[in-house]
């Protein structure tokens, strides 16, 4: 008899979620506006450690609200990490500004601050850190950085529900957050995003930017002094992101409860891969749960091995493919940690509903995948 097929990773959803989208939809208020997108704001922005939240379609365009708001223009450079999701790269270039890369550590994939010196020249306005996997980086040496220089800063949380850097919460620390609410997140809206901030003038501007610079106060309503952008969510996402906000740290519990589980199961192949880890100033939230093939390991390549736990019924999902080979930006550098990761890297099924029997399953699987 067939297995049942693992996904690589759904939303956990619940009555709560379709009792508030049925009250939506029931009092006709669908669009963008509705009870729920100032309560989701107000609600999800306290989790996270922001007095601010500005509630937008897509994590995408919240880095683009976000550069925007913090006035990064044409001619102007934005450090980050070349391992990371291509939103965060092409989020700059919408400014009309330039994505420059630097390389990663090795063991927590995330941007590595020793780099930041040598990437910066007189046109660096920003630099935009990545919460990768879950996992975020060392930023205390990130701030100290962007104040030595005058710097704005943004973090990329898209992955990063819940994470903590030295038991603080992400949105507290950068001038701006942003997180992402795709289907695959642990806080899930099906598409949507969060621009946070405790800057209360960064937060009016991105009111006012994401709604076609309509003018947040005043009589002349269709006065509109600057370009604008539509990207308003809608009250119908909302009402989604305030029934799982109300389950905030059970839903990120159990993405770590699954990482721990997969540890303890895979723990005995760290000679042939590289398990995730917590560094000892991180609460690493585990949006997914990835490993790295070690170099010494020739038996399986990346897609040898998701091919046969496909075959299995077992998805999976390759690792990000490094902005600096991607044939948009192609910079000529040589990132070999990036490089690396994105060669070598897979993530496991990581629905936070995940079952004990699931994760057993699919650590036995890839034993045998990867010990034939």
């Amino acid at each position: 008899m067939d297995q049942k097929r693992i996904p690589v990773c759904e939303p956990t959803l619940g009555p709560r979620e379709l009792e508030y989208v049925t009250r939506a939809v029931s009092t006709g208020w669908i669009s963008s506006a509705g009870e729920f997108i100032p309560r989701f704001e107000e609600t999800f922005s306290e989790k996270v450690g922001a007095r601010e939240g500005i509630a937008v379609c897509n994590g995408t365009v919240g880095l683009h609200l976000g550069l925007k708001a913090l006035g990064i223009g044409g001619g102007d450079e934005v450090i980050l990490p070349s391992f990371t999701m291509v939103a965060s790269a092409l989020a700059i270039q919408y400014c009309g500004a330039t994505p420059v890369f630097i390389d990663s550590d090795p063991d927590t994939w995330t941007m590595d601050p020793a780099q930041l010196k040598a990437a910066l020249t007189p046109r660096t306005k920003a630099v935009m850190s990545v919460t990768i996997y879950g996992h975020p980086c060392d930023l205390d040496p990130i701030a100290s950085f962007c104040r030595q220089h005058g710097l704005s800063w943004l973090e990329d949380a898209a992955e990063g529900h819940g994470a903590l850097y030295q038991g603080k919460k992400l949105a507290a620390l950068p001038d701006v957050t942003v997180y992402s609410f795709y289907a695959n997140k642990i806080i899930s809206t099906g598409e949507g995003g969060m621009v946070c901030t405790n800057r209360r003038e960064l937060a009016d501007r991105c009111r006012s930017l994401k709604n076609l610079a309509f003018p947040l106060k005043g009589e002349r309503r269709y006065h509109h002094e600057e370009v604008g952008f539509n990207y308003r969510m809608t009250n119908l996402q909302a009402a989604l992101g305030c029934a799982q906000t109300e389950r905030f740290e059970s839903l990120v519990e159990m993405r770590r409860q699954n990482a721990r589980r997969y540890s303890d199961r895979l723990r005995t192949l760290e000679d042939l891969i590289q398990l995730p880890v917590e560094r000892e100033w991180a609460r690493n939230c585990y949006w997914m749960y990835g490993i790295v093939l070690r170099p010494s390991y020739t038996k399986r390549t990346v897609s040898d091995a998701m091919a046969l736990l496909k075959e299995r019924g077992i998805e999976s999902r390759p690792f990000f493919s490094p902005m600096h080979t991607q044939p948009i930006f192609q910079t000529g550098q040589s990132l070999p940690i990036a490089e690396h990761l994105g060669a070598k890297g897979l993530y496991l099924p990581s629905s936070s509903h995940l079952t004990e029997s699931e994760i057993d399953r699919i650590a036995a699987t890839l034993r045998r995948v990867l010990t034939p």
